[in-house]
This record gives structure tokens, C-alpha cells and sequence, in this order.
């Protein structure tokens, strides 16, 4: 029997489980599924679980590598455990995943299969390998969706005392109470914004690079601090189609024969890039920054639709975000005119 090259496991990651799939491949390059493991806790307790049966159908001294899918926070806990452990781990975006699994002919999909189809590319590709985020911007993405999370319970608060300010019998006993709730949240978000803010200036690098991205009049620290967390620094992005997939920008069409549908996003992807870009893509147009100013009109006079111009300026912003992170430069609109037109054509 030949002996293996290389092993793979294919994690697929929810919530509370995880299924699991190990994958060999030989000198031929024939790949073999050695075995699987459903239904796995995702606690300490079942990650120990999982490395006992991996070891079991393994052989010490061939290599393995762990591969998961970068869905929400679910993965990290097995992804922090495997790295401590001093295993090989591979974390993909969800749509490389996808695309790869099904090449593969893999039609259905559940756990079971996607986890399968995780392991045959762990096993056949030489994937880039993960390395945990910075304790800083870890702390970073709490801060800003502790944020996010504030100012949505400010905005259904002052609904409900609205309702109840304008109604026929207004009712003391509630309307107080709501504006000390309302006030108390208010506080709270002057002091995350505080700590959001210095959570950057902690790290020096980070604050450069944040101070960059903040000559775009317009774009404030909570809004780029929130693309930072959300997408690890851009750590797992080789290119901008990756990144405008991810964040749900990408264009969907909706077309057949002689019948065109609406052009739209996904939205299949991080919300919360997508919330935090939302008034930064109105400042930019109101203070007539180009190439956002520019992009606006063009979309709006193709469309008419002020929010369809409006999201293609959300998603430029996000590429020139990138950009500016990337080649640790400040925003020059003499310099970055069409950066990203291709990416952010509306039809």
C-alpha cells in the first residue's frame, strides 16, 4: 500500500458542532477519504475529541493541515486551538470554498459534504496558511460591534418613545424611563468611541495606517475601525473581488433570454461593513469628494435610483479603503481617480 504524502482535515464550522472529514493523497496524487466524524462539540471538549480521532486514522510523521471556512467568530476557537497546538491551519473565505466544491461536482450540500470538499482541497493545494489576528484588532472588532450594537438600541428606544410621546394619553411612568435608557446609551457611546480610538493609537502601525485611510474627508475612525476588525486587516484577501464579496457588494444579474431583471448586490456577506459604510458613502458626496462625487452622478443619471449611486459608493469607498491599507498611503484623488471601476460597473 502506498504511503501518504499529505493529510487534510476539512472542518466545516457552525455554532455549537462541526462536522469533520480527513483526506489523503499519494505519489499518484490519488486522494482517499479516510474517515469522517459528525455532529463534533465545538468546545474544548470536542476539539480533544476531534485530535484523538485524527491521530488515530493518521501517521505521526506525514504532515497534515486543518482547513476551515472563515464563517462569522464560530471557527476561531478550534482555529486558536489547532494553532496552539502547533498544527498547519488554512482558513478560506466562504465563497473560495464554495466555487472549489463545486468543481468537484458536488451538487448537494450539508455539513458532511462541505466539510469532504474542504479536505480535498486542503489535500491538493498548497493553501496559505492562518495566523491568528492581533490581540488588537481582535479587541477592536468587539469594541466596534459593541458600538454597532449600542447605536442600534438608541435608534429602536427612540422609536418607542416617540410613539409614546405623540400618542393620545401619554404615560409618565413609561416616557421617563425610556429617556434614562436613551441617556444612559448615549454615554456608553461616547465611551466606546473613546476606546475604539485608542485601541488604534495602541498600535502604531495601525494608527498610521488608520490615519491614511482618514485624509478621506468624509470617512471617520469608527467606520474605518469597523473595516479593520471585520476583515482582520484584510488578512485573508489576495485580491479586491474577494473583498467586495465577502462585504455582500458584489453585482448579481438577473437575466435570461430576452428578460432583464434588476441589477442588484448579494448583501451575501459581512453586514457589518456594509451598515458602517452606509453614511461615510453620503458624507463623501455631500462634501463633492471625487472620485465618490463623480461615481454618484454617473450611477444616478444611468439609474435614477439615488441608493443604487449611493451603494456603488459604498463600495468604492471600501475598495480605496483596501488600497490605502495595502500601500500604507494617504488618499490623493489626483492619484486614485478610478481605482476599482471595473469592480464597481452597474449595469
Amino acid at each position: 500500500m502506498t504511503s501518504p504524502l499529505k493529510y487534510a482535515v476539512g472542518l466545516d464550522m457552525a455554532k455549537n458542532k462541526f462536522d469533520a472529514c480527513l483526506a489523503s493523497i499519494d505519489p499518484t496524487q490519488k486522494v482517499t477519504i479516510k474517515s469522517s466524524k459528525s455532529s463534533v462539540s465545538n468546545t474544548l471538549k470536542g476539539f480533544a475529541e476531534m485530535e484523538s480521532w485524527m491521530k488515530k486514522h493518521t501517521a505521526v510523521d506525514v504532515p497534515i493541515v486543518f482547513c476551515l471556512e472563515a464563517t462569522g467568530i464560530y471557527y476561531e476557537p478550534l482555529a486558536w486551538y489547532l494553532h496552539e497546538h502547533g498544527y498547519s491551519v488554512s482558513v478560506l473565505l466562504p465563497n473560495k470554498a464554495r466555487h472549489y466544491i463545486q468543481s468537484l461536482g458536488l451538487k448537494s450540500k450539508n455539513d458532511k459534504i462541505d466539510a469532504k470538499g474542504l479536505s480535498i482541497m486542503a489535500v491538493q493545494q498548497q493553501l496559505k496558511l492562518w495566523q491568528p489576528v492581533s490581540t488588537q484588532i481582535y479587541r477592536l472588532r468587539q469594541l466596534t460591534r459593541f458600538y454597532q450594537q449600542l447605536q442600534e438600541s438608541r435608534t429602536m428606544y427612540r422609536n418607542q418613545l416617540m410613539s409614546f410621546e405623540y400618542s393620545r394619553l401619554q404615560n409618565e411612568t413609561v416616557i421617563d424611563p425610556l429617556k434614562e435608557i436613551i441617556s444612559f446609551i448615549e454615554v456608553q457611546i461616547k465611551e466606546i468611541s473613546i476606546a475604539i480610538e485608542q485601541a488604534l493609537r495602541e498600535d502604531p502601525l495601525l494608527w498610521k495606517k488608520a490615519e491614511n485611510i482618514a485624509t478621506i474627508k468624509g470617512l471617520g475612525t469608527i467606520s474605518i475601525a469597523t473595516v479593520i476588525a471585520e476583515t482582520n486587516g484584510f488578512e485573508l484577501f489576495e485580491n479586491l473581488s474577494q473583498l467586495v464579496s465577502y462585504s455582500g457588494y458584489d453585482v448579481v444579474q438577473n437575466q435570461s433570454g430576452n428578460r432583464v431583471g434588476k441589477t442588484k448586490i448579494s448583501k451575501k456577506g459581512n453586514n457589518h461593513i456594509r451598515r458602517i459604510l452606509f453614511m461615510p458613502a453620503f458624507n463623501v458626496v455631500k462634501f463633492k469628494v471625487n472620485p465618490f462625487l463623480n461615481l454618484y452622478n454617473r450611477v444616478y443619471e444611468r439609474t435614477k435610483l439615488k441608493m443604487k449611486a449611493y451603494t456603488a459608493v459604498q463600495r468604492k469607498l471600501l475598495i480605496l479603503i483596501y488600497t490605502l491599507w495595502k500601500r500604507n498611503e494617504a488618499f490623493r484623488n489626483d492619484i486614485h481617480p478610478e481605482m476599482g471601476t471595473r469592480l464597481l460597473s452597474f449595469r
